[in-house]
């Protein structure tokens, strides 16, 4: 979660004044949170009210009226302000912006245990994505992050099984198998490099044109604030390119603690009592 917060905080600043290249201030005085923590900080709390389908539109609605100009896209701002409870079938990049809290409530353990997937988790990542992006694209988007995720956390936290080998300490090998998995159940690309993708990249705001980038920026990444700088110059939709990297990136190498103290002094006091509520809340989890 921590991940996507300094990926919106860090990228707000060149959502609209797009840049191609990685040598930049990684915080200035000008950034800014988006929409993008915002959700991501409502999905926190969902989870928290139980996860439920009501406990997610129940928590956008709500962080999306406290902040109404955060730079929604026009039909989930509509959805917002309306008494609607349904989705509108949409594959905007938001349902993967917003899902990195699903996945750390994926448990590792049971996976080392078992050799199977933790479905609770992987069932919320769909689910916080469904109750507004229900289109099959937007699905696939927010899953495909969140497993991500979720690998990452499994093998680079050193969680393993008797079915396979630990590749914590070999991040290469870890990336390769991550990479496939991606490719095989979701039909991304991920086979072409930044520096194929980032002269012809434009801004784009769907998860087709948005979640494959991203997984690419954390690829060819050597650290966290690496990963950052590698979604920004892309350019595109850069706040929600970097989002996503970054909630990548935090299962991979965690956050820098400088990194992580300068991003949340851009929040006010409802966000951060989200996150620090969140925090407490996944101490038991982690242990």
């Amino acid at each position: 979660m921590i991940g996507a917060i300094v990926g919106d905080i860090v990228g707000s600043v060149y959502e609209w004044n797009n840049i191609k290249t990685k040598d930049f201030p990684l915080f200035r005085e000008d950034c800014f949170f988006t929409d993008d923590t915002i959700m991501t900080c409502a999905v926190a709390e969902a989870i928290m009210e139980g996860g439920t389908r009501d406990a997610f539109i129940d928590a956008m609605k709500k962080y999306g009226r406290m902040y109404p100009d955060a730079g929604y896209g026009g039909r989930f701002g509509a959805w917002l302000r309306s008494d609607s409870r349904e989705p509108y079938n949409s594959f905007g990049n938001g349902s993967a912006m917003r899902v990195s809290p699903c996945a750390w409530v994926m448990d590792c353990g049971f996976c080392a245990r078992t050799g199977m997937w933790p479905t609770v988790g992987r069932n919320r990542a769909t689910l916080s994505a469904q109750v507004t992006h229900d289109h099959p694209e937007g699905v696939k988007g927010a899953a495909a992050v969140a497993d991500a995720i979720f690998m990452f956390r499994y093998h680079f936290g050193g969680w393993h099984g008797e079915y396979e080998f630990p590749i914590s300490d070999q991040p290469e090998q870890c990336k390769e198998h991550i990479r496939k998995h991606i490719q095989r159940e979701y039909s991304y690309d991920l086979s072409r490099t930044l520096d194929e993708i980032r002269p012809g990249y434009q801004f784009n705001e769907t998860c087709q044109e948005t979640v494959p980038q991203a997984i690419i920026a954390f690829l060819e990444s050597r650290d966290f604030e690496d990963a950052i700088r590698n979604a920004i110059s892309l350019g595109g939709d850069s706040d929600t390119l970097a989002a996503i990297t970054g909630s990548i990136a935090e299962a991979a190498y965690g956050v820098p603690d400088w990194i992580e103290e300068k991003a949340l002094s851009y929040l006010d006091v409802p966000l951060l009592d989200v996150v620090n509520r969140w925090k407490q809340y996944l101490k038991p989890i982690s242990q």
